[in-house]
């Protein structure tokens, strides 16, 4: 997929694009075309969990950043916040087992 045809979640806009061929918007994108954020669908598809617990971990932790567009309603995560709540969920099954 080259530039032109990679879709851009930040906006409608593509973003604009170097000498070498990488993104430099730093709304969603690093220099190396890597998401800076996670959804909360992504968080709960990628550590298995259901969305309701990734939802209740981050409330009760603090973690995440909910961004409402009309009535749609989406939770981003950092890399950091996603590595957090990771070792979190895997404490709260410990803890059940």
């Amino acid at each position: 997929m080259n530039s032109e045809q990679r879709p851009n979640a930040v906006g409608s806009k593509r973003p604009p694009v170097d000498e070498e061929g990488t993104w430099v918007d730093d709304a969603g994108t690093v220099a190396n075309e890597v998401p800076r954020f996670v959804t909360q669908a992504r968080v709960s598809h990628l550590l298995s969990i259901p969305e309701d617990e990734i939802r209740r971990i981050s409330v009760e932790a603090g973690l995440g950043r909910v961004v409402r567009a009309g009535s749609e309603e989406v939770t981003y995560f950092t890399y950091e916040e996603f590595d957090r709540v990771g070792i979190l969920a895997a404490q709260s099954q410990g803890a059940k087992h």
